[in-house]
């Protein structure tokens, strides 16, 4: 059976040290399964992507993994995925992943996931894809980083439709909702509260 829409979610592969990070990454994966989506991501069973892809499964969502060769050790490869693709490259991983996706959600996370939101934005403005891009800006975990990007439109180096690119919010749920529907994928995504 096709999923309903599919969200590429890049996250941590370590959980990180508020208890809340966890707890939101199994909301997000128990909404995308939920409401018969499927989640693309990196293929770990570490961390934050590792909770997000067992809530997914859990809920009965479908769960696609892209990991690389040389990572499937160091991340412990997710071999309960619904597909797990084992690949040469990084660039081969990100390309598969986006290829799979209506949308991209980048929860909290270290370089690789900064890494994996800006590409996927970029790509965004330069017209590459018109998928939605979401930063899920929890507890205000990216608030420096969005005054940085305030800092280089202000400094002549963005312009502000750049940032209208972005959906950020801190709520999961919210956010997902407004990615799905931008994505133009699921118009009548149910809230959890109405199941």
């Amino acid at each position: 059976m096709k999923p309903a829409f599919s969200v590429c979610v890049y996250c941590g592969s370590r959980p990180g040290a508020e208890p809340g990070f966890s707890e939101t990454a199994r909301q997000v994966g128990q909404w995308i399964g939920q409401h018969g989506g499927q989640l693309v991501y990196g293929g770990g069973r570490n961390g934050l992507m590792g909770i997000v892809a067992d809530a997914t499964l859990a809920a009965g969502g479908r769960v696609v993994g892209v990991i690389p060769k040389a990572l499937v050790e160091k991340e412990w490869a997710h071999t309960g995925c619904t597909e797990l693709h084992i690949v040469d490259t990084m660039h081969e991983r990100k390309r598969i992943m986006a290829e799979h996706a209506d949308a991209f959600l980048s929860l909290p996370g270290g370089i690789g996931t900064l890494e994996e939101f800006f590409e996927v934005w970029t790509w965004r403005q330069l017209g590459y894809h018109a998928k939605p891009v979401g930063l899920l800006n929890l507890n205000g975990y990216y608030d420096h980083l969005l005054a940085f990007l305030a800092t280089s439109v202000t400094g002549g180096f963005m312009n502000d439709w750049q940032m209208d690119l972005i959906h950020v919010a801190s709520d999961a749920e919210q956010l997902l909702q407004q990615l799905v529907q931008s994505a133009g994928v699921a118009p009548d995504v149910l809230r959890l509260d109405q199941i």
